[in-house]
């Protein structure tokens, strides 16, 4: 999986979009809030995906797709994978995934779009905020900061980073200043 994702990211880059039907949407929403039960416990699933609202489903290259509401992209995967919230909709609900906190050293690695090495998980600086397994979704934190400078996923859990303390622990997929987060809205 690129790390590369959103590098560069605009509306030419779209190959398709679509309004999606009830029975997709319901589906879409049935997987968000078994990945996130957070948003569910908080009743904020409604907020975010309103049952009675038009999702569009914008097709983007590799396979990328992107859950766009009211042209405000909300969520997006590769492929048949999971659902990522972006980073501005993690901005407003900050709780709603697993957290890891990567030490100053990694920050200007982390924002141009580099996988997060596990020294950069397990230095006095960093923090593992979350106990998670290989695979887990996750927000990238800056030691020092307040809001997520990244999501990806793990490459091995949080224990075998402390353990091997090498290598790339966490896939960058999307993070501050790449193309999604330069593109709030969608026309």
């Amino acid at each position: 999986m690129s790390s590369q994702l959103f590098r560069i990211f605009g509306k030419e880059k779209v190959s398709g979009h679509s309004q999606l039907k009830a029975s997709v949407q319901r589906a879409i929403r049935a997987k968000i809030a078994e990945d996130y039960p957070y948003l569910v416990e908080q009743g904020l699933l409604d907020v975010i995906l309103p049952k009675k609202q038009d999702l569009v489903l914008i097709k983007l290259p590799e396979h990328v797709q992107l859950l766009v509401l009211d042209h405000t992209p909300l969520f997006f995967a590769m492929r048949d994978g999971p659902w990522f919230p972006t980073l501005r909709l993690l901005h407003q609900y900050p709780d709603m995934m697993p957290k890891l906190r990567a030490d100053t050293g990694a920050i200007k690695f982390v924002l141009s779009g580099a996988n997060i090495m596990c020294p950069g998980l397990t230095s006095p600086g960093a923090t593992i905020h979350h106990e998670v397994d290989e695979g887990t979704a996750v927000a990238i934190y800056a030691e020092g900061k307040e809001h997520a400078m990244a999501i990806g996923y793990t490459t091995m859990s949080t224990a075998q980073m402390r353990e091997q303390n090498k290598g790339i622990g966490v896939n960058n997929l999307h993070y501050l200043t790449d193309g999604l987060w330069k593109t709030p809205q969608l026309d």
